[in-house]
């Protein structure tokens, strides 16, 4: 079996919010990156033999005390090393170059000048380009051996390289899109400098995540529990392929989806995949223990134990059914492990993730996470490429709760369907003028606790608010509320207070993350 993360590149994260962003470049270009804390084990960070280092960007100042520093070790492989921004400097530093406070900050788009000669990892750029910069800190004296690449108004040292050792550094980000031309350096790093090969790609990781499987669990049954969501389908879809019947797939629908979802799901999966799938309507039992709950964080604990209940059931059943029934399957992707894993003293962790968490201590599995090396959108490619619909391919991103969330206040039975089919409409729109899968990143309504008056007919109403949402964003961390035609809103609030009742009013948030998130509670 070919070990796709071989000679790939390996990236250490100085805390920068772009990190994920580097890796996800990276694999763009057919190669496999890998994150890792700045402090991690030199073994974990070269287990797979990489082809070169990157070092990210990140918020302190080098000389500050316990600020991170240059690991060791990497000085000592021969392989090339790109610094970006803070990665530059903690390279000068260990090199016995000068950093300091620079006179004037550079934040922002910046127009930098690269001055030719033998530079690769300026080939085939213009002598002139728009670059994004962010710091406050610059290089004042190079490491021996180093010469400028590039410079810009406020930095003499905007790039810098020593050819003979593969060692470079930009002040700037090549990661982000407002870098021009950043990804044609970055490819100059991977390719010409660090000699890397382009084997990354949707069908190779099928192949060897097929084989991965199957050596894995043998002969044994492997449960998994299928959300209906991205991930967890094309984990089902992968597993599917690699263990055909001995996969049991478990879908409990909660009464929270949208409309014709928990339908869908069976079609998809069941009718059309024929995965072994075993389809939980417990609609009821959540209402019930939902009935009266308004505050938000209340609504997921009692959702998270729920679900953990009602699918411990089942994989008790089928444990006693299936002797051999050993194995949980998972639809964690990379940005999950990331985030997770509180690895570095420099690092913070943003959320503890769970997909099927909690399970009772006498349900013993051994975890499957066919899917924990990809980005987002490689997940999607996979899931194309393995034959799953468009329409669970580029599913938006749900709430594990689902509308629970997004039915503010009280949840009933009502409610719910009146959301699910406002939310329609505005879905439906959407697609219609083909924004729902490349004109906006998500999209959804929200039922508000709110009634406001308005009229229908001669009649004066009392009735509860609409309110439509739509972002557009490359990453989720940040968000701009999406522009959508004035024609689109109108006929979306004219549906939706013409054809749902219970509603007379619609509004449509325009409020950017941040300062709001994209979801509403």
């Amino acid at each position: 079996m070919t070990d796709l993360r071989q000679g790939g590149i390996a990236i250490l994260d100085f805390g920068s919010q772009y990190t994920q962003l580097i890796a996800r470049r990276v694999r763009e270009q057919g190669v496999y990156a890998e994150v890792f804390p700045c402090d991690a084990d030199a073994a974990k960070i070269n287990a797979h033999q990489p082809g070169g280092y990157i070092l990210s960007g990140g918020p302190a100042s080098i000389y500050e005390p316990d600020a991170p520093q240059l690991p060791p070790f990497l000085l000592q492989t021969g392989k090339p090393i790109l610094g970006v921004c803070y990665g530059m400097q903690a390279l000068t530093h260990a090199l016995g170059g000068v950093v300091a406070p620079a006179q004037s900050r550079e934040y922002g788009a910046v127009l930098i000048m690269h001055t030719g000669g033998d530079n690769p990892l300026f080939n085939g750029i213009s002598p002139e380009t728009n670059v994004w910069m962010s710091h406050g800190d610059r290089i004042e004296r190079p490491p021996q051996g180093f010469i400028p690449l590039a410079t810009s108004e406020n930095s003499p040292y905007a790039a810098m390289g020593d050819p003979t050792r593969g060692y470079f550094g930009v002040q700037f980000h090549p990661e982000v899109r407002h870098t021009a031309q950043g990804t044609q350096i970055l490819r100059n790093f991977i390719f010409d400098v660090c000699a890397c090969e382009a084997k990354w790609s949707p069908a190779a990781f099928i192949d060897d995540a097929v084989s991965a499987i199957r050596a894995k669990v043998g002969d044994a049954h492997v449960l998994l529990a299928l959300s209906g969501g991205v991930d967890s389908a094309v984990a089902g879809a992968l597993l599917n392929k690699a263990i055909g019947a001995r996969l049991i797939a478990v879908f409990v629908n909660t009464g929270m989806l949208r409309l014709n979802e928990a339908e869908q799901v069976v079609q998809v999966f069941h009718d059309e995949q024929h995965i072994n799938l075993i389809a939980v309507d417990a609609t009821e039992e959540f209402l019930d223990a939902l009935r009266g709950v308004t505050e938000p964080e209340a609504k997921r604990k009692i959702i998270g134990k729920q679900f953990i209940d009602t699918f411990s059931d089942q994989a008790k059943r089928l444990q006693a059914q299936y002797g051999d029934l050993k194995y949980l399957a998972q639809g964690t992707i990379y940005p999950d492990v990331i985030e997770s894993a509180a690895s570095s003293k420099k690092s913070r962790v943003i959320k503890s993730h769970h997909n099927v968490g909690g399970l009772p201590e006498d349900l013993q599995f051994e975890l499957v996470e066919p899917l924990r090396d990809l980005f987002k959108d490689e997940v999607r490619a996979v899931g194309t490429t393995l034959g799953l619909p468009d329409s669970v391919v580029w599913r938006q991103p749900f709430p594990g709760p689902g509308l629970a969330v997004r039915c503010l206040g009280e949840l009933t039975w009502d409610r719910l369907e009146t959301l699910r089919h406002a939310d329609s409409i505005f879905r439906e729109e959407l697609e219609r003028l083909g924004l729902l899968r490349t004109g906006t990143a998500q999209s959804f309504a929200v039922l508000l606790p709110v009634k406001s008056v308005g009229v229908m007919g001669d009649n004066r109403t009392y009735e509860e608010v609409i309110a439509l949402r739509s972002v557009t964003t490359d990453d989720f961390m940040t968000a701009d509320w999406a522009r959508l035609p004035y024609d689109l809103l109108a006929r979306v609030s004219s549906r939706i207070v013409n054809e749902v009742r219970g509603v007379n009013r619609v509004v449509y948030d325009v409020t950017s993350k941040p300062p709001g998130t994209i979801e509403w509670e």
